[in-house]
């Protein structure tokens, strides 16, 4: 694991924000130590609290500039209804830090990962996190992309069949490795059913494309209010729907399938508790937020599990190539067999949402 000395050089960074800043004698770095993909350090400056995102250690020159993408959908949210953090300035110049980087204030309240926080323990509160999550998602996907300069941020045309394609080659990539382990036949008849299934003419709208309750800040008023939109790196413009499908997959509801040690591993458990919103009422919420009828729903949920199923598998391979000693990893080996059946259970009918 990266410590916070392979991340940034400290002269430097000083240097850079008393640049963009003013200088102050009060500078401290911490690495936070959650998150699987780009690296978050938060930045004490003066009275400031603030947030650097940058790659991990040990990424290409193209894939590390993807951090830099991300900040360009940030900053470009800065006016509208969408809640993100404050954006401060980003860099190309690897010789600061070593790689591109941007920095943004730091929200104050909680990511709620685990737990919930106290003061959301009532029928009022658990009600509010679900109703702040589908309207900020309706939000995103309310935003005029060409006028805050997004029109370039992606292509939207043809990007539903493209996700499936992509995913059915992260299988191929990690079944290289993981066959001789054991076999998942049924990932190929799932496949084979979203190819088959791809929406017609979806409608193109900015994608968060990994919206889910811990990538999100909930201020500190005992009211949840949904105070920031976190990580943004898989970003871009394509269907909304693919959005909706994958929020759906991470909240838990109170039902047997829900309540499996896999799915409790890799969503929040509270969700299954009372007063929150069923999956049904999200979508209720969703439609009636922004005035779209959700058609092919069971695709885009087939599409969300079938994509984590990928992503599982993929860690497992990493496992058995001994690049990580996860406890997670090594669960794909049959994680992923339990999530082909779950996919399988939704396009046969038996998980109505």
């Amino acid at each position: 694991m990266a410590t916070e000395s392979d991340l940034v050089n400290h002269e430097n960074l000083r240097a850079f924000l008393a640049e963009q800043l003013g200088a102050t004698e009060k500078f401290d770095v911490q690495r936070h130590d959650q998150g699987f993909s780009n690296e978050t350090l938060f930045v004490t400056w003066g009275d400031t609290e603030l947030v650097i995102r940058r790659p991990p250690v040990g990424e290409t020159a193209d894939t590390a500039h993807d951090v830099l993408r991300e900040y360009e959908v940030v900053d470009a949210l800065q006016d509208t209804d969408v809640p993100v953090p404050n954006t401060v300035a980003a860099t190309e110049d690897s010789e600061i830090i070593g790689v591109p980087f941007y920095v943004m204030e730091r929200l104050d309240g909680d990511v709620l990962r685990y737990s919930e926080p106290d003061r959301f323990e009532n029928p009022e509160a658990r009600a509010g996190i679900g109703t702040e999550m589908v309207d900020t998602l309706a939000a995103i996907h309310s935003v005029e992309y060409e006028s805050v300069g997004l029109g370039d941020f992606g292509n939207p045309d043809g990007f539903t069949g493209r996700q499936v394609e992509r995913w059915q080659g992260q299988f191929e990539w990690a079944f290289e490795e993981t066959t001789e382990s054991r076999e998942v036949p049924e990932i190929a008849e799932i496949g084979d059913w979203l190819a088959d299934n791809v929406p017609d003419e979806p409608a193109h709208t900015l994608v968060h494309g990994d919206y889910k309750l811990d990538n999100v800040i909930f201020g500190p008023d005992a009211d949840p209010e949904l105070a920031g939109v976190l990580d943004w790196e898989m970003s871009t413009l394509g269907d909304p729907l693919t959005d909706l499908g994958w929020f759906l997959f991470f909240w838990l509801d109170p039902v047997e399938g829900d309540r499996s040690p896999l799915m409790q591993t890799m969503a929040p458990t509270f969700l299954t508790g009372e007063d929150y919103h069923s999956r049904g009422e999200l979508v209720d919420r969703y439609e009636q937020q922004t005035g779209v009828e959700v058609e092919n729903l069971t695709f885009y949920r087939v599409l969300a599990v079938y994509k984590m199923a990928a992503l599982g598998e993929m860690f497992y391979a990493r496992y058995l190539m001994g690049n990580s000693d996860s406890t997670f990893y090594a669960m794909m080996e049959d994680g992923v067999p339990q999530l082909a059946e779950h996919a399988l259970e939704i396009i046969d009918g038996e998980r109505p949402i």
